[in-house]
């Protein structure tokens, strides 16, 4: 049985990832503000690595918190 194919919702919408848009960037974080893992983001190597630099980049600008406190 052959397993279903993901595709990658970055390749498929066109979304830009940049740390400019930290709207977009959330989606891809739980709500304590870790990066959500490839497995649950449907995002391809390619992505998921330009994903997290953008994070990081947005992080060090203030623009995402590093950890959100309960």
């Amino acid at each position: 049985m052959p397993g279903k194919t993901r595709v990658c919702r970055v390749c498929q919408h066109g979304l830009k990832l940049t740390y400019k848009e930290p709207e977009v960037l959330r989606q891809f974080m739980n709500r304590r503000g870790k990066i959500l893992s490839r497995r649950i983001t449907h995002l391809c190597a390619k992505h998921q690595r330009k994903l997290a630099t953008e994070i990081d980049r947005a992080r060090k600008l203030a623009l995402l918190p590093y950890e959100v406190k309960p």
